[in-house]
């Protein structure tokens, strides 16, 4: 049994079967939909695929899944044909990072070119950094997409304890607002600074002062 549905293994254990890739990246205003070939599917939302993009290009290669580390999330690499100069621009502007990316793995039921139920979505990520590069053949931008983990490991570094910070959260959740009388400083995104004195009575007098409350 693997990750695939019940049909999806029968179809990959055939003698002939015909598979493909898929990968769905929502950038700003504009939903780019590709196959790693230039063939084509039937039926929704598959249909909507297709091997060339006519505004951005085509698909060259993803690379092989990363398994990260304890401290490092799942990456990807694909490699795009950029159909112009001002669409390989475009990719690589800033804007651009932090888009959504989506890639399934599916098969095609030959007899109705549809894919087979369901392809299986392999990676959840999003656009990090590009690389632009050129040659004698053409250009082509590589793209590293990291993994909807890595959110796991943001400290939250900016996170602060106002009324200010609370509702740019939580729009009108106004439980910070009226906040007074606070007496010890809650320090966020870094370890609270170590006293040279923990403790002080005001010499030996303060220290009677309290012997002294103690016996009465």
């Amino acid at each position: 049994m693997t990750q695939f549905t019940a049909q999806m293994d029968a179809a990959l254990a055939g003698a002939v079967v015909t598979v493909f890739g898929a990968i769905q990246i929502d950038l700003p205003g504009y939903s780019l939909k590709l196959l790693d070939g230039s063939g084509a599917l039937k039926g929704a939302p598959w249909n909507s695929f297709v091997g060339r993009d006519p505004t951005y290009g085509a698909l060259a290669a993803i690379d092989d899944l990363r398994d990260g580390s304890s401290e490092q999330a799942p990456r990807l690499s694909i490699t795009l044909n950029p159909a112009s100069d001002a669409a390989a621009a475009s990719l690589a502007a800033p804007s651009m990072q932090g888009s959504p990316v989506s890639l399934w793995i599916g098969a095609v039921d030959e007899a109705t070119g549809a894919p087979i139920p369901d392809p299986e979505l392999v990676f959840l990520g999003e656009l990090d950094v590009p690389h632009l590069m050129a040659d004698e053949n053409g250009r082509t931008l590589e793209y590293e997409v990291g993994s909807v983990f890595d959110r796991l490991f943001e400290l939250d570094e900016g996170a602060r304890l106002t009324d200010s910070f609370h509702q740019s959260i939580w729009p009108g959740e106004t439980g910070l607002s009226a906040v007074t009388g606070v007496i010890d400083q809650i320090y966020w995104g870094m370890q609270a600074p170590v006293p040279a004195v923990t403790q002080y009575f005001g010499g030996f007098g303060g220290l009677a002062d309290w012997a002294r409350n103690q016996f009465v």
